[in-house]
């Protein structure tokens, strides 16, 4: 089979290698779809934590079974997407019913080999029904549920103002499930035509460009003198976590879906006098992603807002180094193989 693998930073290579044979507990899965995220980009481009080359880029996905063992429910050739952090079951993490951030946690495309390639074998307890999605909704939904996570962190309630800070895929997911459990959202971002998109296309009530002069005067007149009880960061910029501290209203709840690989530095007595709330929001779980599969399925959300670009396997060695510079306005590119 054809794999496509990041040899190092700005190089990838289209190598052959061995279909993957069925080994008990294991499913092999046929590559339909393959969304390109954030940690994709940053994989290529060499800042991306915890990463080694070479690797096998792609962890949202939508594929088709070809064969499987030890998972009741599933047959060969349904459509299916995957639960892309393999988890060990045991930690303490996995025993609290939180396996997106298990001791050993192994990302499929980031810690071991991932979805660019026309077959790849998964645990079969990764996998999830289509449930009817298309193969596109189902390549989307893995990072429409990072966002969706984070907002469940937060415990955003009807009616207060969340601040996401970042419009990428991530941030813009955190938009929708902030904006579906009721919250009045604002968009933070530098790049002046995705903060017209979440306007635009979202419908997001209020925008603010990080690089005003007068962005704290903007937020506080956006929420009435209160600030924002809910900030999310989405960027995985140390300066943009950093700043952010200063928005957050007293008694609010700040969340990082963002990640980078610096430390983090904020005043202790503007955060203690807040009494603050910081937590950090990894990955997903199983309820995040039914959660985003149901708006899918109840067109709360329109999947294809997010996918701007389009390319066969063959072409995303070419086409992927376009896909870094902003003025080429990608949201979501999207592989069909």
């Amino acid at each position: 089979m054809n794999t496509l693998v990041c040899t190092q930073p700005g190089n990838f290579e289209y190598r052959a290698a061995p279909e993957p044979v069925l080994t008990p507990g294991n499913t092999v899965i046929k590559i339909k779809r393959i969304g390109i995220c954030g940690t994709d980009l940053h994989a290529f481009e060499g800042t991306q934590p915890y990463f080694e080359y070479p690797r096998i880029l792609g962890h949202e996905l939508a594929a088709e079974i070809v064969d499987t063992d030890a998972a009741p429910g599933f047959g060969r050739g349904e459509a299916v997407t995957i639960i892309p952090y393999f988890n060990c079951g045991n930690c303490i993490a996995c025993r609290s019913d939180k396996p997106n951030c298990c001791v050993s946690l192994k990302v499929c495309g980031v810690h071991i080999d991932g979805g660019m390639a026309e077959y790849l074998s998964v645990p079969s307890y990764s996998l999830v029904h289509s449930n009817g999605l298309t193969f596109d909704e189902l390549a989307l939904v893995e990072p429409l549920a990072i966002g969706a996570h984070g907002i469940r962190r937060a415990g955003v309630t009807p009616g207060e103002f969340a601040l996401v800070i970042g419009a990428g895929p991530i941030g813009l997911g955190a938009m929708e499930f902030a904006r579906i459990a009721g919250a009045n959202v604002i968009a933070m971002d530098i790049n002046t035509s995705r903060l017209a998109f979440c306007k635009d296309r979202l419908k997001i009530g209020h925008t603010v460009n990080a690089l005003s002069e007068d962005v704290m005067e903007q937020i506080r007149d956006i929420t009435h003198g209160d600030m924002p009880t809910v900030v999310i960061d989405a960027t995985g910029s140390q300066k943009a976590i950093n700043n952010a501290f200063q928005y957050l209203a007293h008694g609010g709840r700040y969340v990082l879906i963002g990640l980078q690989k610096g430390e983090i530095s904020f005043s202790h007595p503007e955060f203690h006098k807040r009494e603050g709330t910081l937590m950090s929001s990894r990955n997903a779980t199983r309820a995040d992603f039914e959660l985003v599969m149901l708006a899918l399925k109840d067109k709360q959300i329109d999947p294809l807002t997010y996918i701007t670009h389009r390319v066969t396997f063959d072409q995303v060695k070419g086409e992927f180094p376009s896909w870094l510079k902003p003025e080429n306005g990608v949201i979501k590119a999207m592989v069909e193989t």
